[in-house]
């Protein structure tokens, strides 16, 4: 959620800062500003709506001149979208400007305690209290300053902080909120992800909680919340600029769509050796496996769905009872955990602030918490007990893809995993179950190399009202990521149902022309579906249907249009069916002519509650 870049150096900042922040777009904003020194003072230009309005004031950066600055994309939390609520606030006497991701949660008793001593605010953000604070406990130390402050400020941010006193330096400091810091050769940066500076650098470091950077042009110095200097790591980024760029694609999300076969192979291929899965990083042995008598998963969005789709793997070939929690919920719901219960983390970003908040509370209960994540060091990971990341490399688009099919691909391999060390599944079982595994990227590449029939049917409901999504068991944990991904991309209305709830009452909504999609790959339940397609036919809706090409005469005697899958394990069968899906949602959106990579109102990593 929101953007933030900073930069010191000899270059001019403003053009870097405004390309960093474009960069970053994919994280959802409502407004843009930049701060930059320019020799005499703090100068500020912010905006409302897209980054292009800014950059059009700004003339691509030339107007403003300085080597030192900080950008900010905003989504609004607290105040409006407007230009005076736009990040960068700056403080009543002019020292300090601040851009920041994340909530303060007390600030309203902040803002009145400097209220009731004169300090006049001009917006409506909580991030202004945080300027504010700055120049009021600055007694020329802006290190004892910012140190001050996050005593006093409560919740998660990520902040950015130039100041006039001191031209020549841009500082950081955060907590729950991802920043890191960029390595230079005569300049050095700060931004809320890596694409911002990686066409300037691959060499970062990673703050921790309360931990604080100062970036000069010569070098970088930490400090840890006691005011104790440290020494950091330095990490270097193994992907490249290509990797961040539409490489041809029209769009972040197509690419990502088509870059799945290539990330479940290098999710899954390295961790298959001699016939067995070999996750090296898992440190959970047989006999703690064997002492599980619960597992949770626990994720938000799309990584809940992977949940969803999780248990019916694990109840099936562990038979250990799973439940699956939306994060949001899990922590004030007092779950029952315990020694042995396995809570697993699901997040692409490895930041999701109700997810980081579920995986402590589980921690707190005393049960161990094994994360999947893809972002390499992130907190959810670095809290975890263990951590099994999914190597899918950088995903742009708002609307996840690749990091679905990825996560999936971890959870077979966790569960496959632990059916391995358990020995309870055949022998002959488990080696069918891990040539299917193997066979996927490549039978995922097979599902997208008929784009044109997925096109075809979307050309001719690109403007439904509303859609339905139907399916039973494993294709109903399909069918819930299909309608979202349909719903976050093209605004057009979507549920996904089981076959069984129709009579129960949503089969009202239907009449005629409305259209369902049903997903009818589970085999045992195919001649159920038939009959629930039936049901809907007969109030008059239209009906895709989706199933494994064994089935596809069947499908086609009662359904309007039908896309065919290979054949695979039953539980496998959700990262073969969503990829049609994915494509019908991006071809509707695009036809609809939405803002497919970063559609309104949504933000990529949510790192607020």
């Amino acid at each position: 959620m929101c953007g933030i870049v900073g930069y010191v150096g000899e270059e001019q900042a403003a053009p870097f800062l405004l390309n960093g922040l474009q960069k970053l777009e994919y994280r959802g904003y409502d407004s843009a500003g930049v701060a930059v020194y320019n020799g005499t003072g703090l100068h500020v230009v912010k905006s409302k709506g897209r980054l292009s309005v800014l950059d059009g004031i700004l003339e691509g950066g030339r107007t403003l001149p300085g080597v030192v600055g900080i950008g900010h994309t905003r989504w609004a939390t607290h105040g409006a979208p407007s230009d005076v609520n736009s990040h960068p606030q700056v403080s009543d006497g002019g020292k300090f400007a601040v851009v920041h991701n994340g909530i303060i949660e007390n600030y309203l008793e902040l803002k009145n305690h400097l209220l009731r001593r004169g300090v006049e605010f001009v917006s409506d953000t909580d991030t202004e209290v945080v300027a504010q604070m700055l120049e009021y406990y600055y007694r020329g130390d802006v290190l004892e300053a910012i140190g001050r402050v996050i005593q006093r400020v409560e919740g998660s941010y990520a902040l950015g902080i130039i100041c006039a006193d001191c031209p020549e330096k841009v500082f950081a400091v955060r907590k729950d909120s991802p920043l890191i810091i960029g390595l230079g050769q005569g300049e050095n940066f700060i931004a809320s992800d890596i694409p911002a500076i990686l066409s300037k650098t691959r060499d970062i470091c990673r703050l921790r909680d309360k931990e604080i950077a100062v970036l000069e042009k010569d070098g970088v110095k930490f400090w840890g919340e006691d005011m104790e200097p440290l020494e950091k790591p330095v990490e270097t980024v193994q992907w490249d600029v290509a990797a961040a760029e539409k490489g041809g694609y029209e769009h972040f999300m197509m690419k990502e769509i088509c870059e799945q076969p290539e990330a479940l192979r290098k999710t899954i291929s390295p961790r298959i050796r001699e016939g067995k899965i070999v996750l090296d990083d898992m440190k959970l042995t047989a006999e703690q496996i064997k002492q599980i008598n619960k597992v949770f998963i626990v994720a938000c969005g799309t990584s809940y769905h992977v949940g969803v789709v999780a248990k019916y793997a694990f109840e099936k070939l562990l038979k250990v009872p799973m439940e699956v929690d939306v994060a949001s919920e899990f922590r004030y719901r007092e779950p029952i955990l315990d020694e042995n219960t396995l809570v697993i983390i699901i997040s692409q970003s490895g930041e999701t602030a109700d997810t980081l908040a579920a995986l402590r509370e589980a921690k707190k209960r005393g049960a161990r918490v094994l994360s999947i994540v893809n972002v390499v060091g992130s907190t959810i990971a670095n809290e975890s007990d263990d951590v099994l990341y999914t190597w899918a490399g950088p995903e742009i688009a708002v609307a996840s893809t690749k990091a679905y099919s990825t996560q999936l691909a971890v959870i077979y391999l966790v569960v496959l995993y632990m059916a391995q060390e358990l020995g309870h599944t055949p022998a002959g079982e488990m080696a069918a179950y891990l040539e299917d595994l193997q066979r996927l990227p490549d039978l995922a590449a097979a599902c997208l190399m008929d784009k044109e029939t997925i096109q075809y049917f979307a050309s001719k409901y690109f403007n439904a009202r509303d859609m339905y999504f139907i399916g039973r068991n494993v294709d109903y944990a399909a069918s819930l990521e299909a309608s979202l991904k349909l719903k976050e991309i093209s605004y057009i209305h979507s549920e996904a149902y089981t076959g069984g709830e129709l009579k129960h009452g949503p089969i009202s909504l239907l009449e005629d022309g409305t259209l369902v999609i049903a997903i009818c790959t589970y085999g045992r339940l195919f001649d159920k579906m038939m009959s629930n397609v039936r049901e809907v036919k007969a109030r008059g809706a239209v009906v895709l249907g989706i199933t494994t090409r064994d089935k596809e005469e069947t499908l086609r005697q009662q359904t309007d249009y039908q896309f065919c899958i290979p054949k695979i394990t039953d539980f496998m069968l959700p990262s073969l069916s969503i990829i049609p899906l994915q494509l019908f949602a991006y071809y509707v959106a695009s036809m609809k002519g939405c803002d497919i990579d970063k559609p309104r109102n949504l933000a990529k990593s949510v790192t607020v509650e």
